[in-house]
């Protein structure tokens, strides 16, 4: 698992062999099952989660319904954000879609440690950020795009999604019905055959 930790990091910043054996002897792995619901909407977000292998799902409960907002795959960070930042009761869920690795940078990691290894406040940061880019990535989708652009720019960025996701979760990403997906899905064909 280092070789592989180490590897997914450095698209975030660079660190040394020490730093990635301190990281997976000190911050906590956890494997959760598929489908397994890990954190829940109502609890106080301690930590940013790190994706090593499998896929997340985060979704809210709107009157009765699960709405998915986005994906996390390998080498993907991802946190309640306003959670682990204003210590507040958290409105997101996150989901294990298969069975799924993720270490934990937990909030309360030792300021000492942070001095030795300052690459890991650094990755934090970048970790916070990148998932700033990413919500706003989706708020401008859904304000600028129609379902079809949504659903083209999804193949073109995340193509393995589809084979990974069940389609409910990527209707519901998408924010249309199973049959609008499958119109869309026609058309586009029809428009590149």
């Amino acid at each position: 698992m280092l070789d592989k930790f180490r590897q997914l990091i450095e698209k975030y910043a660079s660190i040394s062999e020490e730093e990635a054996k301190f990281a997976v002897n000190h911050f906590p792995v956890e494997k959760h099952d598929k489908n397994e619901v890990f954190f829940k909407e109502g609890s106080i977000a301690k930590t940013v989660y790190f994706v090593i292998e499998g896929c997340v799902r985060i979704f809210y409960n709107v009157d009765g319904n699960e709405k998915t907002a986005f994906f996390f795959t390998e080498g993907k960070f991802f946190c309640a954000n306003e959670s682990f930042l204003n210590n507040t009761p958290a409105r997101e869920n996150f989901q294990a879609l298969e069975n799924t690795t993720i270490m934990s940078f937990p909030k309360s990691f030792d300021v000492a440690q942070m001095e030795k290894f300052p690459n890991f406040e650094m990755i934090e940061k970048y970790a916070l950020i990148d998932e700033l880019i990413t919500n706003n990535r989706i708020i401008e989708s859904f304000v600028t795009k129609s379902p079809e652009e949504r659903y083209i720019d999804l193949l073109k960025t995340n193509k393995a999604l589809f084979q990974r996701v069940h389609q409910q979760y990527i209707v519901s990403y998408l924010g249309i019905s199973p049959e609008s997906l499958s119109r869309i899905r026609k058309r586009i064909a029809r428009d590149h055959s």
